[in-house]
């Protein structure tokens, strides 16, 4: 059947079907349906301009994007003040803005500021068709179009994830099987250090298939740039922006690094757009081959890739770097992404400008002045008009021909987000509401939406097992899936867990050399004895010639201590000119952070200096389902009167903080949201012990208690603080806690204790 130019939105739909579960006039992620910021809409009867008043709003305030399948809005926003303020994934009638549902997400142990929540976007998937969002603070979610709950994960305390002060997420991306999200994390072992990385989930089971480092380690920031798919050399494969500095390109189906270039010094956050062969970047910050700041770049793509990641990068190879630019020009962005329509570039710059810029030459063809800045928010095009949010809550229709301003709308709160369109409508959300306008036409034609070319399979050359990453207590198993993939990470064939070969796996790069205290009974589930002890490795298994890899953690369940003592140690930290040792492999995040050393005889956590960009460190030593637990453990911080640090315990999703400097105790979950403080005079080089318990009330609300004593002395009777909050967290990790504000003095933890409240 051939595919008329055009599809009139009611009859002519209905005549010919639909080519894909998605319509071509839906807008299912934040970027739309050609992933560069383009409406396929054009409209009889209209010259770009809307009707002033809008057809609703919806009361919830976001610096993301909406998005529209269905006849439904998706919307990722928040609402309320101090402690009763939650971010929202709301589902709404397109048609009317009527609330069908919402849920709930609240903010926890996160360094979150001036209420810079929903910076980012939901995605739905026409295939399964579900919603997916990611937090800030990494509440990872799907859920039904009726908005009931199918999966969670809370990749802080499973994976790491690091939050920011500028709390930027993004929008996780779907690809064929899969959903893909990205962040900076520090999880253990070999993925310990803190990196920019992506991450794919089974997007039905939410089980995690791969993750990826591409880029360089460190990071300088964090990143919200969104991938961006194609099919290239047989793969399918995403190119991003990282935090890093680099643009790179990543194998979508195994995550695989393929290519990278180095494009900043700091982290990138605008998403990048496809010109044929070449990738179109910008970012707002200094230049890696001068002062100067801010670039937009025309990158040639390989045709090929090679058997190695490819990295173009000064340090590496300064010709083969630079020969990599088409063109570049001096226009700056720091989180605002390009409009690429035809061979048109329209951006937002950091000085307020729309800007349209030749895609084959990098040359600037009209510029429209609007404002004296710019906040994140990025244009889109529809029919021969871009509509641009800016800072101050104005949203700006300019003639994509020549530049010149048609309409200004005046929004109450700022537009920090991107606008999309969508059956003849303009949404945008500001921080005050969300809004729907009629753009003025007679009648509304789209053109049909592309579909991906998919390569075939080639022959088997890999096992890739599911989950790639486990944990598991003692007297529990788990269960995998076992899928044969070929070069290009394409399924094959799947193969039983009982039916490979599984050995434990010590990775020849390995700075800890461990096995984790489970093995595989004869279903191929593997299984951790009552008695096992709290360890971490990786598990091969061979099937058929083809051989995959898995790792993973075995966590205790309370009670459980660790006082360090068993520890050897025998790595040198050469600038101090001190013995230590690395710690607990299988905690979360305390790797590079914090190390085992000798303090007056005694084995205990420090935190250490290795990097100012982590002098805030938490750890987590359970799992994200724990619940209803004591945590204790005796603290110190170095110093004297006039400098100090923090140094604390996690109690299900709360803070129990000594701070140094301030002399209190402090109950926290994010700084804004809870805090509570208690007198109490600290002193330098002296141990305390810390102690908390968070009871959950049946009614949703909840008391955090914490107490604190000079270790060896008779505990208190009494909390020395309690914390009512009213919508309590009803589980979460245990961890520690460190912040040693410009690595000045370090603090130290010891003799941890976790033990269940109702044995």
């Amino acid at each position: 059947m051939q595919i008329p130019p055009f599809r009139w939105i009611a009859s002519v739909c209905l005549a010919f079907g639909m080519i894909s579960p998605a319509s071509a006039n839906d807008w299912p992620n934040w970027r739309g349906p050609l992933q560069s910021g383009v409406s396929l809409e054009h409209y009889r009867g209209g010259a770009g301009r809307v009707d002033a008043e809008p057809v609703w709003t919806y009361d919830s305030s976001s610096r993301g994007c909406p998005v529209v399948f269905d006849g439904r809005v998706y919307s990722f926003g928040y609402r309320g003040e101090k402690e009763e303020l939650v971010e929202l994934l709301t589902c709404l009638d397109e048609a009317t803005g009527k609330k069908l549902w919402e849920v709930e997400i609240k903010d926890f142990i996160s360094d979150t500021v001036y209420n810079r929540y929903a910076i980012g976007s939901p995605v739905v998937d026409p295939e399964s068709r579900r919603v997916y969002l990611l937090t800030a603070y990494g509440v990872f979610g799907c859920w039904d179009l009726d908005g009931k709950e199918i999966w969670r994960h809370s990749l802080m305390e499973e994976l790491g994830r690091l939050t920011f002060p500028n709390s930027k997420v993004g929008a996780p991306v779907v690809e064929g099987d899969l959903v893909i999200v990205r962040g900076i994390t520090a999880n253990w072992g070999a993925t310990g250090p803190a990196a920019d990385r992506f991450y794919g989930f089974d997007k039905i089971t939410g089980e995690l298939v791969w993750s990826s480092t591409p880029g360089t380690i460190p990071p300088t920031d964090s990143s919200f740039s969104t991938p961006v798919l194609e099919t290239r050399d047989g793969k399918r494969v995403f190119y991003c922006a990282t935090g890093c500095g680099n643009v790179v390109c990543v194998n979508a189906r195994d995550g695989v690094p393929l290519w990278r270039f180095k494009a900043g010094k700091v982290g990138i956050n605008a998403s990048v757009v496809l010109h044929g062969n070449e990738l179109i970047s910008i970012h707002g910050d200094e230049n890696v081959d001068s002062t100067t700041r801010g670039r937009m770049a025309a990158l040639k793509l390989p045709e090929k890739f090679a058997a190695e990641e490819i990295q173009l990068d000064p340090e590496v190879n300064e010709a083969a770097w630079k020969s990599v630019e088409a063109w570049r020009n001096d226009l700056g962005a720091g989180s605002s992404s390009p409009v690429l329509h035809g061979d048109k570039v329209y951006q937002i710059t950091d000085q307020g400008a729309v800007v349209c810029v030749n895609a084959g030459t990098g040359a600037v063809e009209w510029e429209a002045k609007v404002s004296n800045g710019n906040t994140h928010s990025s244009p889109v095009y529809a029919d021969g008009f871009v509509y641009a949010p800016l800072m101050e809550g104005k949203v700006f229709v300019i003639n994509a021909q020549d530049g010149a301003v048609v309409q200004e709308l005046q929004l109450e709160g700022n537009c920090i987000g991107a606008a999309m369109v969508c059956n003849g409508y303009l949404m945008v959300h500001s921080t005050k509401h969300l809004y729907r306008f009629k753009i003025l036409h007679e009648e509304v034609m789209a053109d049909a939406a592309p579909q991906p070319v998919i390569p075939e399979p080639g022959a088997s050359a890999a096992l890739q097992i599911i989950p790639s990453e486990f944990t598991v207590s003692p007297g529990n198993s788990v269960s995998f899936r076992i899928r044969t993939v070929d070069a290009n990470g394409f399924v094959t064939g799947e193969v039983k867990a009982a039916d490979a070969k599984w050995e434990s796996f010590i990775p020849p790069t390995a700075k800890v050399k461990s096995t984790a205290d489970a093995s595989f009974n004869a279903d191929g589930q593997l299984v951790a004895a009552a008695d096992a002890k709290m360890s971490a490795g990786a598990f091969k298994a061979t099937a058929g010639g083809l051989s995959g890899v898995i790792r993973g953690r075995v966590l205790l369940a309370p009670p459980f201590t660790e006082n360090f003592n068993e520890y050897e140690l025998n790595q040198l930290q050469e600038q101090e000119g001190v013995q230590f040792a690395y710690p607990p492999l299988a905690w979360i995040g305390a790797r590079f952070k914090f190390d085992i050393r000798d303090l007056d005889g005694e084995k205990v956590f420090a935190k250490t200096f290795d990097r100012l960009l982590f002098q805030r460190a938490t750890v987590f030593i359970g799992t994200e389902s724990m619940s209803d637990y004591t945590v204790q453990a005796d603290v110190m911080t170095d110093g004297n009167r006039r400098v100090k640090s923090d140094v604390g315990i996690i109690n299900q999703r709360y803070a129990i903080v000594l701070k140094g400097n301030a002399n209190v105790l402090e109950i926290s979950s994010n700084f804004e949201r809870l805090t509570r403080t208690a007198p109490f005079k600290v002193e330098a080089n002296k141990w305390y012990t810390l102690k908390s318990q968070v009871q959950v009330n049946d009614d949703g609300t909840g008391v955090v208690m914490a107490k604190v004593w000079e270790r060896g002395a008779e505990e208190p009777a009494d909390w020395t603080i309690s914390a009512e909050v009213p919508i309590v967290h009803k589980s979460g990790s245990p961890g520690l806690f460190g912040f040693t504000p410009q690595n000045q003095k370090k603090v130290f933890i010891d003799n941890v204790i976790v033990t269940p409240n109702h044995p």
